[in-house]
C-alpha cells in the first residue's frame, strides 16, 4: 500500500498506478511512454517555435492569399518536379512552377492579376501536377484543400479553389457549455432526407435540429463530413481531409448548421477518420508524390484503406492540424475518433485482440499510433479545455480515457462496442434463457474514472446484412403489424416492450454517456444500403422515413414517445454521472433491480411471468413513485397500474441495502393467434423516483391518529378466501380525512401476514405492501403513519 500511495502525486506518467493498482507490474512500461510522448512535444515545439505553430499547419499549407498575390505550400517529398494549374492558366501544367526545400516542402508564388484580383478565381478548379517515378507526370489534388466537387456523371472530384476570406460566415451565437453527460444522436446529413435523394446541410439545419433538440438530445455526431468520393463507404474512406463534404451544400452552409446546433443548446461532435484513408491517388493522398514514402505506412488487410505513418513528422503535422481546423474553421466541439482498435494493434485489429493488461502493455500495441492520439487527446485540451473526445476502441484499453499528465492517452469517453455486440447475441437465443447476470455485467463493467458511452445500436447495426434492433424483434411483422387500429399480434406486442426496455437498461445502467443512431430512436424497419450498382442506385434504403414516426394511426409514434421521455427524464434527475448499485440480477425471475443517484430502475424480462408485492432491496428510505413505466398507453403498453401509487419503504435490509419495498410486475394478457387459450405474458419496466430523499418525515403513532380530529381510521369488514395456497386475506378500510372519506380494498397474501402477525401496530410501509397497487393508503395521508391491525 505504501508502494501505491506514492503514486498519487506523481509527474512522470505513473498517477495512473494510483487508482488503478494492478498497473503496477507496468509502471516501466507507462513511464517510457509518457517519457517518449513528452520527447515529441518538446522536439516539436523547439523546432517549430510552438505547439501552436506545428498544429496549426492549415493556415501556411495549401493555398492562401497574401499581399501581392496566392502562396502555395505542400509537402511531397520524392516528387521531381510540382506545378499549379487549373482553369485560371487555361490548365497549363508548365505555367506556375514550384521550388523544394531540403525537407521535401514545396512552394510557389501566384501574383495577381494586373488589376489586382486574384489569378485563381474564387471557387475556380485547380491542381497540381506532379513528376513522379520514370519520368511518370500525375495529376492530384491539393491535401489541404478547403473545397472539393463532383461534376455529373464524373467518377473523380476537382480541386477547387476556396477563398473563405471572401465570404466569412458570421457566427451569430456562442457555444453552449460543455455538457458533463452527453446524450448523443448521431446523424447522417446525406440520408437524413425521407425524399429518394441526399440531404443537405440547409435541411438538416431546418428539420434536424429542432427535431433533436425537442427530443432531449444535447449532442449530435455528424458523420461523413470530410469528404469522400465514395459515398457508399459511409464517409470512412476519406479522400480530402480539410474539405467538407459537396454533397450536402457550401462551407458556409456547415458553419450555419453549427451554429445553430450551438443556439439550441446542442454540443457538436464531428466522426474524425485518422486510423485509415481512402487508396484513391488521383483525388486522394495515395501515392501523391508517386512514391509509396508519403503519408502512409501500409494497407489494412480487411478496409482496403491506407494506414497512416504516425512516426512521419509531416503526417503528424498534417493531422494535428487537421483536428485543429475543424474547431477553428467550423466550431465543432470535439469528435469522434474511428477505429482507433486498428490504430492501437499491430495486427490492425484482424485476429486476435487483447484483452488484458499483458496484451495493453505489451509488444501488440503500436507505439507510434498510440503516441500519435495521446499527442492529439493532450493538444485539443491545451488549446481547447472544452473539447469532447471520444474512442471507439474494441480492446478496453487501460488508461485510455485517463488525462495524459497521469499517464493515459486522454480520451474524454469511449464508446461501448461489446453493449451491441452483446444485444444482438440476445436477438438469437429464447427469452427465457437470457443470462440477467451477463447482461448487468456486460452494461455495468467499465473501468473507474474512464467514462463510457453506452449504445443498443449505432449505425454499424443498421447497415444491410445486419438488422436494428426493432427488425431483429418484429421483422416482418413490421411490415403489417404496426397499425393502432388492429390488435397489436403477440410478435408485435413483445417486440414493442422489449426494444423500450433494452434501451432504458442500457441508458441507465451502462455508462455516462448515451448514443442512438438517426431513426432507430422510433425504431426505424429494415435496414441501410447506399446506391450502388447492385441496387439499382437506389435511395430507397439510404434515407429515413420520418413519416412512420409522424403518423399517429402507426405503433412507430409509441417508441418515439418513450424515447423523448426517457431522455427528458436523464435530464432532470442527472444520472449518467451519478452513482450506480446493481442490487438484483435474478436469473430464475429474469428481473433486474438497480439503484442510480436518486432513482430506482426495476425491470422484469422474463417472457411468462408477472408479479405482485415482489420485494426489492433500495438504499434511499422513504416514499417512491413511478417516474416512468413502460407500459403506458403512450408507449404502446396495456395501462395496467396506476402511476400514481405510492411506494413506501421499510427498515427490512434486503439484497445488501438498508431498505425494501414491495413493487408489482405485471403481465399483459394477449391471445396466442395459433392457440387461444394460451396467454404471453409481457415484459415490464418501472423506474421509481424518491420522493422524500434525504428529507426528514414525521411518523405519527396510533394515539395520535385516534386523537386527531380530521383523520379516522377504521376496519368495515374483514373475511377469508379459501382455495388453494396461499389463501387470500381480504380486508376493508374506511378513511376519513375532514370530509373527504375512501373505501379502500386491501390484498393480503399469506406471504405477507408472517411480517405483521405478532404486530399490534401496522406500519404505512406495512400495510401498504399489502394492498392492491390500484388503491393505495398512502393517496389519504402526507406522511407515512402507523395504524392499528384489525
Amino acid at each position: 500500500m505504501m508502494e501505491i500511495e506514492s503514486f498519487k502525486n506523481a509527474t512522470d506518467g505513473t498517477k495512473v498506478i494510483y487508482d488503478d493498482p494492478y498497473l503496477l507490474p507496468f509502471k516501466e512500461v507507462i513511464r517510457n511512454r509518457y517519457n517518449t510522448f513528452q520527447h515529441w512535444l518538446k522536439q516539436i515545439a523547439e523546432s517549430e517555435g510552438s505547439l501552436d505553430n506545428f498544429t496549426t499547419g492549415y493556415k501556411t499549407f495549401g493555398f492562401h492569399r497574401v499581399e501581392g498575390g496566392i502562396r502555395y505550400k505542400v509537402w511531397a517529398p520524392e516528387a521531381h518536379s510540382l506545378s499549379i494549374f487549373g482553369e485560371f492558366n487555361q490548365w497549363n501544367r508548365q505555367a506556375n512552377i514550384a521550388t523544394r526545400n531540403s525537407f521535401g516542402v514545396w512552394e510557389a508564388f501566384i501574383p495577381n492579376r494586373f488589376n489586382g484580383e486574384p489569378a485563381i478565381p474564387h471557387n475556380s478548379k485547380v491542381k497540381l501536377s506532379i513528376g513522379g517515378p520514370h519520368g511518370s507526370v500525375l495529376t492530384r489534388l491539393d491535401p489541404w484543400a478547403y473545397r472539393v466537387t463532383q461534376e455529373p456523371n464524373s467518377p473523380v472530384f476537382d480541386g477547387v479553389y476556396w477563398d473563405p476570406t471572401l465570404h466569412p460566415y458570421e457566427w451569430k451565437h456562442a457555444k453552449p457549455p460543455k455538457p458533463d453527460r452527453l446524450r448523443i444522436y448521431e446523424a447522417h446529413v446525406g440520408m437524413a432526407s425521407q425524399e429518394g435523394k441526399i440531404g443537405t446541410y440547409k435541411e438538416f439545419t431546418q428539420k434536424m435540429l429542432p427535431y433533436i433538440a425537442d427530443m432531449g438530445y444535447n449532442c449530435v455526431q455528424l458523420m461523413a463530413i470530410m469528404e469522400h468520393t465514395y459515398y457508399a463507404s459511409f464517409g470512412y474512406q476519406v479522400t480530402n481531409f480539410f474539405a467538407s463534404s459537396s454533397r450536402y451544400g457550401t462551407p458556409n452552409e456547415l458553419k450555419e448548421l453549427i451554429d445553430t446546433a450551438h443556439a439550441l443548446g446542442i454540443t457538436v461532435l464531428l466522426d474524425v477518420i485518422h486510423s485509415h484513408a481512402s487508396k484513391n491517388s488521383e483525388d486522394g493522398l495515395n501515392y501523391f508524390d508517386g512514391t509509396d514514402k508519403g503519408y502512409f505506412k501500409g494497407s489494412h488487410p480487411i478496409w482496403d484503406s491506407r494506414l497512416f505513418n504516425y512516426e512521419s513528422w509531416e503526417v503528424l503535422r498534417f493531422l494535428l492540424s487537421n483536428l485543429r481546423f475543424w474547431i477553428d474553421e467550423y466550431h465543432f466541439d470535439g469528435f469522434r475518433f474511428d477505429g482507433i482498435t486498428a490504430m492501437l494493434l499491430n495486427n490492425r485489429a484482424v485476429g486476435d485482440i487483447p484483452q488484458d493488461y499483458e496484451g495493453y502493455f505489451g509488444a501488440a500495441i503500436d507505439p507510434d499510433a498510440l503516441r500519435y492520439l495521446t499527442m492529439a487527446n493532450f493538444i485539443l485540451h491545451e488549446f481547447y479545455p472544452d473539447i469532447i473526445t471520444v474512442a471507439e476502441d474494441a480492446t478496453g484499453f487501460a488508461t485510455l480515457c485517463r488525462p495524459c499528465d497521469e499517464g493515459g492517452v486522454g480520451f474524454d469517453y469511449r464508446l461501448a462496442l461489446g453493449m451491441p455486440d452483446k444485444w444482438k447475441k440476445q436477438m438469437l437465443i429464447k427469452d427465457e434463457d437470457w443470462d440477467m447476470g451477463s447482461i448487468t455485467f456486460e452494461l455495468s463493467n467499465r473501468r473507474w474514472k474512464e467514462a463510457t458511452v453506452s449504445y443498443v445500436e449505432s449505425h454499424d447495426q443498421a447497415l444491410v446484412g445486419d438488422k436494428t434492433i426493432a427488425f431483429w424483434l418484429m421483422d416482418k411483422e413490421m411490415y403489417t403489424g404496426m397499425s393502432v387500429l388492429q390488435p397489436m399480434n403477440h410478435i408485435v406486442d413483445r417486440g414493442i416492450q422489449l426494444h423500450k426496455m433494452i434501451r432504458l437498461v442500457t441508458f441507465g445502467l451502462g455508462g455516462e454517456g448515451y448514443l442512438t443512431f438517426m431513426g432507430n430512436e422510433f425504431g426505424h424497419p429494415e435496414w441501410i444500403d447506399f446506391p450502388r450498382e447492385g441496387n439499382g442506385w437506389s435511395f430507397h434504403y439510404c434515407r429515413r422515413q420520418w413519416n412512420l414516426k409522424e403518423d399517429t394511426l402507426l405503433r412507430y409514434h409509441h417508441l418515439l414517445n418513450f424515447e423523448k421521455e426517457m431522455l427528458h427524464l436523464e435530464k432532470k434527475w442527472q444520472w449518467l454521472r451519478k452513482w450506480t448499485y446493481v442490487s438484483l440480477a435474478h436469473e430464475g425471475d429474469k428481473v433486474i433491480v438497480f439503484e442510480r443517484g436518486e432513482l430506482v430502475f426495476a425491470f422484469n424480462f422474463h417472457p411468462t411471468a408477472s408479479y405482485t408485492d415482489y420485494k426489492i432491496g433500495v438504499q434511499r428510505p422513504g416514499k417512491y413513485r413511478k417516474a416512468l413505466e413502460s407500459d403506458a398507453h403512450r408507449f404502446g403498453g396495456h395501462q395496467r397500474l396506476d402511476t400514481n401509487v405510492d411506494y413506501f419503504t421499510q427498515p427490512d435490509p434486503f439484497c445488501n441495502r438498508e431498505n425494501s419495498m414491495l413493487v408489482c410486475f405485471i403481465k399483459s394478457f394477449r391471445h396466442d393467434s395459433h392457440c387461444h387459450t394460451r396467454c404471453t405474458f409481457l415484459p415490464v419496466v418501472a423506474l421509481f423516483m424518491n420522493l422524500y430523499m434525504n428529507k426528514h418525515y414525521k411518523v405519527f403513532t396510533v394515539s395520535k391518529i385516534l386523537s386527531s380530529p380530521t383523520i379516522h381510521l377504521f376496519s368495515i369488514q374483514e373475511y377469508m378466501t379459501k382455495g388453494p395456497p396461499p389463501y387470500i386475506f381480504i380486508k376493508y378500510f374506511h378513511v376519513s380525512r375532514g370530509t373527504s372519506t375512501k373505501s379502500i380494498l386491501a390484498v393480503m397474501s399469506q406471504r405477507t401476514l408472517p411480517s405483521i402477525s405478532n404486530s399490534p401496530l401496522l406500519s404505512m410501509g406495512q400495510l401498504n405492501s399489502c394492498i392492491s397497487p390500484m388503491m393505495n393508503l398512502s393517496h389519504c395521508f402526507s406522511h407515512p403513519i402507523s395504524i392499528t391491525a384489525t
